[in-house]
């Protein structure tokens, strides 16, 4: 029996809209939260940005198999996506290099190490808010 990977049909608009829907879930989970490293709340917006850039990605030709090979690797989806035309400040292309060198995905989502060096949630968000706007303009505009 052959089954194929869940989101091997995933179309553009069903990652853009599980993205937001990540995106909106981070911002709820940190309304009144006066943690300033929530941890739900971090990787919902890790998980965001993560989908973000699957949807522009595949907007622009890299295949499912491609880009789930990729695993949880922000730096290899960001390095395409800047390739292929995304823009970001450079506060926030900085910290998307930090995300990818601290292995911050991983680090939260199997069980945060008591001395893993953790972004700001303020600059994770900051990152998540200007990534989301950009991409979406961009596939905006290619459509």
């Amino acid at each position: 029996m052959d089954l194929a990977h869940p989101d091997q049909s995933a179309k553009v608009r069903d990652i853009l809209v599980l993205a937001t829907q990540y995106r909106d879930a981070a911002v709820k989970l940190g309304e009144g939260v006066s943690k300033p490293n929530h941890i739900p709340r971090r990787l919902l917006a890790l998980h965001s940005i993560e989908f973000y850039l699957n949807a522009l990605l595949l907007a622009k030709g890299v295949d499912h198999t491609t880009i789930r090979g990729f695993e949880h690797d922000l730096g290899e989806r960001i390095r395409i996506a800047v390739n292929a035309g995304l823009v970001l400040r450079s506060r926030t292309a900085e910290h998307m290099a930090t995300l990818s060198a601290n292995r911050e995905y991983l680090v939260i989502g199997y069980g945060p190490a008591p001395t893993a060096k953790l972004s700001q949630i303020s600059r994770v968000m900051a990152t998540l808010d200007e990534l989301s706007r950009k991409v979406r303009k961009m596939l905006r505009a290619a459509s």
